[in-house]
């Protein structure tokens, strides 16, 4: 089975056009360049390292160079440094800490480090901030936050983010500090259903702060009596491939960097197929998104 697996990877792509090279984006205020379909890192979580070493060609080959992993993703780490390794330097890589006081963050970014092979990040973030005891800790006198600015100033990390599954918590991240990013849901049914993403990308917009899209293909929560549909994705993602390429052309019509697929190869690999003819979403394809929103009930909602 993991003999056809990789040979599906390895075959992928073959029609693509030979010069074909996925589009970059400016993130925010700095001058880095990141491709607008960025690598979930949790695609790896409990897959052999072969697996991983071919998924990470296959994306480099095609113009990926934005990386993303977390402790949180089980054995990803250990997967993707060893694939990532001959591709560092030509790469932006990004990681997080759900640790949120200051010695625990400092433990994550040393074993991340580690499990990555390198010496320092592109971009290293404060994970998943949603509750205000959270915040209040990670912004604290002994928060994670200030390991963070220490290991920027140690040229351990080169730029500081943070991701949230809170309007709240973003926004008060926002504004309490001069972040170079944000990592944050922008999905058509989480804005137009939930009312969850428009007051955040607005006042990261404002701050001219770099935005990276989380949950661009995601349609849906599972039920109390249903299982996961790909071990690594805990939400249920498009099963239409014409809504799902709309859904991600929708957010990738705003103003973001880049948008990270679920975290499952075949998703990835169809995002960077989308990609091929990417052209803003127009006012119809939104009408017809937005009616699909009505009778959705979005992963995240606000209030």
């Amino acid at each position: 089975m993991m003999n056809t697996l990789i040979s599906s990877i390895k075959e992928f792509g073959k029609d693509f056009p030979a010069d074909y090279s996925i589009p970059k984006r400016k993130l925010g205020k700095t001058n880095e360049k990141l491709s607008i379909i960025g690598f979930g890192g949790i695609m790896l979580n409990d897959n052999p390292q072969e697996f991983a070493n071919e998924l990470v060609a296959k994306a480099f080959d095609f113009g990926v160079n934005y990386f993303d992993v977390a402790p949180k993703y089980g054995n990803a780490e250990d997967r993707l440094g060893p694939a990532l390794k001959s591709y560092r330097k030509n790469t932006f890589l990004a990681c997080k800490t759900r640790q949120r006081d200051a010695a625990g963050a400092q433990n994550d970014l040393e074993n991340s480090l580690r499990k990555l092979q390198t010496d320092y990040f592109d971009l290293y973030q404060l994970h998943e901030l949603t509750t205000d005891e959270e915040v209040q800790t990670v912004f604290g006198k002994n928060g994670a936050l200030k390991t963070l600015v220490k290991a920027k100033r140690d040229g351990k990390i080169k730029h500081i983010g943070f991701s949230a599954h809170s309007v709240k918590a973003a926004l008060f991240a926002l504004k309490n500090f001069d972040f170079d990013s944000i990592l944050f849901p922008i999905n058509f049914a989480c804005w137009n259903a939930g009312d969850f993403g428009p007051q955040v990308y607005a006042e990261a917009q404002k701050q001219g702060i770099g935005i990276l899209a989380l949950k661009a293909m995601a349609l849906t929560t599972f039920g109390e009596n249903e299982d996961l549909i790909f071990k690594n994705c805990w939400y249920k993602p498009i099963d239409d491939e014409n809504v799902m390429k709309l859904a991600l052309r929708y957010t990738l019509s705003k103003k973001v960097t880049a948008a990270i697929p679920p975290g499952e190869y075949t998703l990835f690999l169809k995002a960077l197929e989308f990609m091929q003819d990417f052209k803003p979403i127009d006012e119809e394809e939104t009408k017809d998104l937005l009616a699909l929103a009505k009778t959705t009930k979005p992963v995240f909602m606000h209030g």
